[in-house]
């Protein structure tokens, strides 16, 4: 799919998702605090850094010493799924997705796609190997085939070779197909935590 005609797409379903980002942003005040927005330095295409957003859904602070159990998933899966940080709150948003509804502005901005691979933090470029370049030579998606393959049940070895296929097989018509099959993956929550 053209990035510009994805560009115009995310700022319509920006201003068509306005009352539930309203709504979302209100609950997360309440029930989490400020800020509402969660913001991190990501890898975009061709490596350049970008600011991504997303609803905050954890307590505290954001930085953790990982226990052993915790440094073998992030080793293998690329994300801690027993971090107890998580908030109630935030456990709801992260498995609807509905979390990351702000990156949307990302989109509108020409950082990221609505698919492709999802975006890394610099330390992971370890886990991607040699197939980094490869990976981060197209936008960072909201979405992507990774997503609706199961999600955080994919290892990271795993999630390349998913990535390195959408990246060699990529067209508008993958795309919209990508993005049909979120909307059951996130309704179902499959490999969401």
């Amino acid at each position: 799919m053209n990035y510009t005609f994805q560009r115009v797409l995310a700022a319509v379903l920006l201003v068509a998702a306005v009352p539930l980002f309203l709504l979302l942003a209100v609950l997360s005040l309440f029930l989490i605090g400020r800020p509402v927005f969660y913001r991190c330095r990501r890898l975009g295409m061709g490596g350049k850094e970008f600011t991504l957003y997303k609803f905050r859904t954890m307590k505290g602070g954001e930085k953790i010493i990982l226990s052993p159990a915790q440094e073998k998933e992030w080793r293998l899966y690329g994300k801690i799924l027993s971090d107890d940080r998580v908030t109630p709150w935030g456990r709801l948003l992260r498995r609807s997705s509905l979390d990351e509804l702000p990156q949307l502005f990302n989109v509108v901005r020409g950082e990221m796609a609505l698919v492709g691979p999802r975006p890394i933090v610099r330390e992971e470029k370890v886990f991607c190997g040699r197939f980094c370049d490869r990976i981060l030579s197209v936008k960072p998606g909201i979405t992507g085939l990774w997503q609706v393959l199961g999600r955080n049940l994919v290892t990271y070895r795993r999630r390349n070779a998913i990535n390195l296929w959408y990246v060699r097989h990529r067209s508008w018509e993958l795309d919209i197909r990508i993005i049909l099959k979120t909307f059951g993956a996130v309704i179902s929550c499959r490999g969401a935590f």
